[in-house]
This record gives C-alpha cells, structure tokens and sequence, in this order.
C-alpha cells in the first residue's frame, strides 16, 4: 500500500526531468518548488483556509457537541443526525449543494466560500471528537462548580472546557489535514485567483507528473502524517488519562 508513496519520493530526488530513469541524486526540485511563486500563494491560500475553516469550527464543534450531551431540546435527535451528516456523505454532494447554495444567493466565489464550505465538514470531525471526550467525563464536576457559587458560564470555562481542551486539539488537527488535503469541495467554491495546493497540482499533473510535483507530494504527505500523528497521539493520551 506505500509502496507508491516510496516510489514518489524517491523519484523526487531524481535529476531527470523524466520518471522512467535515474540519473543522479539531487535536491533541485525541491529548491525549485520554495522558489515558484504559484505554489507558495496556493500554500498561502491553503493555510489560510485551513486555519480559518478550523478555527470557526473548534468553536462551533465544542458549542455543539456540549449542547447534545448536555441538554435536552425538541428535535434533538433529528438535529444529532443532521450536524454528523457530513461524515458519511461523498465530498462531492456537499461541494455540489454548497455551490447550488451559493449561486441560489448570488454570492461570489472566493477563498471565504471555500472556508465557509469546508467548515461544514470540519465541525463534524472536531463536533465528534469532543463528543467522544464528553462521555468520559464526570458531570458531577460541574455541578459542584454551580453549587460553590460559579456561574454557568464559569462552570463552563473553568471546569469543563479544561477538561475538553486535548480533544478539541485532537480535533482541530484532524480538520486542519483534512482541509489541508481537500479538493472536491475547494474546486468547486474557489473563486479566480483562489488556488488552493491541491488544485495547483492537479492543474499540473494534466501534462504530466514532473519531479517538482513529487516533492511537493512527499512535503504533503509528511506533514499530513506528523499532524496526524501528534493528533492521534493527544486522543490516546487522553483516553489513557480517563480510563486511570
């Protein structure tokens, strides 16, 4: 399964032009990539969605995910379903509806309705994490709180939000790669001028995949696995936390 991966890199090190030969250690293409000014406003305009789309998100996830495991409300479940939604469904039917949105209010595309669609799916992911944290903390903590002379927003701040601080983390990381790596639904919110790193390659690797692309692939890749990793890291650190 990682073989391609390996056969990526390697070849990103290569001095051909060309994949079929080997001609020679080198690390050209990757100065080539930190020197092409495409590829540096398309990592600009990824971070910035990334970040923005995850920070909207932790917020609303957190809000969410606390509302439904501690409140109850009319149509709870309904509401439940529909906020996790964006989980099962293909990426392409959330881009499609999002666009059909979009053009229903006549709003123009920019890189703000690519952090607005992917806000969608991304307080999902941190909504699910923080709800899987939640139901392995004491409730009781609060109560005491309130019962001491805090205000619900104190409890909330001070005692809960501590507790949920690792998951939300874990979360944000998670969405954060994932923004990071979507396509789908960038393509069809990105406005002119709003190129994501995604979309920078695919608009490359039409003619062909050259090695400055490898190395960029591998650059993903690795980030993409060492965020995974801490965010992997910090939920199974919490829940080791728990379970003592």
């Amino acid at each position: 399964m990682y073989l391609p991966i390996l056969v990526l890199a390697f070849y990103s090190f290569n001095k051909s032009s060309y994949s079929a030969t080997w001609e020679g250690f080198t690390l050209n293409w990757y100065r080539q990539l930190f020197a092409d000014e495409r590829i540096l406003s398309a990592l600009k305009n990824s971070l910035i969605v990334g970040i923005s789309s995850v920070c909207i998100s932790s917020v609303l996830g957190t809000l969410m995910a606390v509302g439904l495991a501690r409140y109850q409300f009319f149509g709870k479940t309904l509401y439940r379903g529909i906020a996790y939604l964006p989980l099962i469904i293909p990426d392409i039917a959330i881009a499609v509806a999002t666009l059909v949105f979009l053009a229903a209010f006549a709003i123009p595309l920019s890189i703000w309705t690519i952090v607005t669609a992917q806000v969608v799916f991304c307080l999902a992911y941190i909504g699910l994490v923080v709800s899987s944290r939640l139901t392995n903390l004491d409730p009781h903590l609060e109560e005491a709180a309130l019962d001491l002379g805090a205000t619900p927003v104190q409890a909330f701040t001070l005692v809960l939000l501590p507790q949920l601080m690792p998951a939300i983390v874990a979360g944000c990381l998670l969405a954060f790669v994932l923004s990071l790596d979507d396509f789908l639904i960038a393509s069809f919110t990105a406005g002119s001028g709003s190129n994501t790193l995604p979309m920078e390659i695919f608009s490359r690797i039409r003619t062909g995949v050259k090695p400055d692309i490898n190395a960029l692939s591998v650059i993903l890749i690795l980030v993409s696995g060492i965020v995974a990793f801490v965010a992997e890291s910090i939920r199974a650190s919490q829940e080791k936390n728990s379970s003592q």
